[in-house]
């Protein structure tokens, strides 16, 4: 069943164009990767999700139309911005104390035990707290309510890689129970390429790529080929193809491993290469 559906979601801002005719389909239990430079309309297209703003075209999430019937939706969902939202003057205990009384599933008990395994204390003010602390916090929280969709606008944006991966194993081990649907943006690709089950990349208000991660490995290889091989090895039609260290790394579309072996090193590409590698193909400049 589909947690987010949408059918050529549409959105202006004056003449620029944010969201271009978005088809996209997020299954159930599954946590996907929205990935795109700076103005490609990853934030439009969360915000078009949470009922933001309004929209051309047909968007369904969780059965219900995210403009229209905001205020049930807002029951099944959570959501963690990119910049801090929590009052600078507010006390770690008030936070805790006010999402109980507004929020019917809020469990304190499971916001407690997160907690305690940081280093945020109840009795400090948010004024008080590193951004990485902050972060807890915001999570702390929202773990703590029975949503069936989380939404995360580069929730770890600034984080050191501590805090970073920090954040990624408390979502996979204390949130993400295989029936609750994430949805993840962020520039920092390596960060969530061993958390995520599906990859979409976005640009110009357009999907130019998605697939299953575990599809990537299949679909997707890069070779690093020895000079003399370059000419055979473009002869192949590489999506794309860099310098390092002098020789060339090419990176294909579906083309045998067996076929690719004979040029050079094959592996499988991250997703921060698969990213430079479809950005370039579609007139990004990285």
């Amino acid at each position: 069943m589909a947690c987010i559906e949408a059918r050529g979601l549409r959105k202006m801002y004056g003449a620029t164009v944010a969201l271009n005719g978005v088809d996209l389909r997020v299954e159930e239990g599954r946590i996907l990767g929205l990935i795109g430079p700076n103005g490609a309309g990853k934030s439009t297209a969360l915000h078009a999700i949470l009922g933001l703003t309004p929209y051309q075209g047909e968007l369904k999430v969780l059965g219900l139309d995210p403009w229209r019937e905001r205020d049930q939706l807002m029951r099944e969902v959570c959501f963690i911005a990119d910049v801090a939202v929590l009052p600078r003057w507010l006390q770690v205990s008030q936070a805790l104390d006010y999402l109980a009384g507004v929020h019917p599933r809020f469990d304190r008990a499971k916001a407690e035990a997160f907690l305690a395994k940081t280093s945020v204390k109840r009795t400090s003010k948010v004024r008080e707290l590193s951004k990485g602390m902050v972060t807890q916090l915001h999570l702390a929280l929202v773990m703590a309510i029975d949503a069936k969709l989380l939404v995360l606008d580069e929730p770890t944006l600034g984080l050191d890689i501590l805090y970073a991966k920090q954040f990624y194993d408390s979502l996979l081990n204390d949130y993400f129970d295989g029936s609750r649907t994430i949805v993840v943006t962020t520039h920092q690709v390596n960060d969530i390429q061993d958390v995520l089950t599906d990859v979409m990349f976005i640009n110009r208000g357009r999907i130019v790529m998605e697939s299953a991660m575990d599809d990537v490995a299949s679909r997707y290889a890069e070779v690093m080929v020895h000079p003399d091989n370059a000419a055979a090895a473009r002869a192949l039609g590489p999506i794309h193809e860099r310098q390092v260290f002098g020789r060339g790394i090419f990176l294909y579309d579906g083309i045998d491993r067996e076929r690719l072996a004979s040029l050079g090193d094959v592996r499988t590409p991250s997703i921060a290469d698969l990213f430079v590698a479809v950005m370039s193909r579609d007139g990004v400049s990285v």
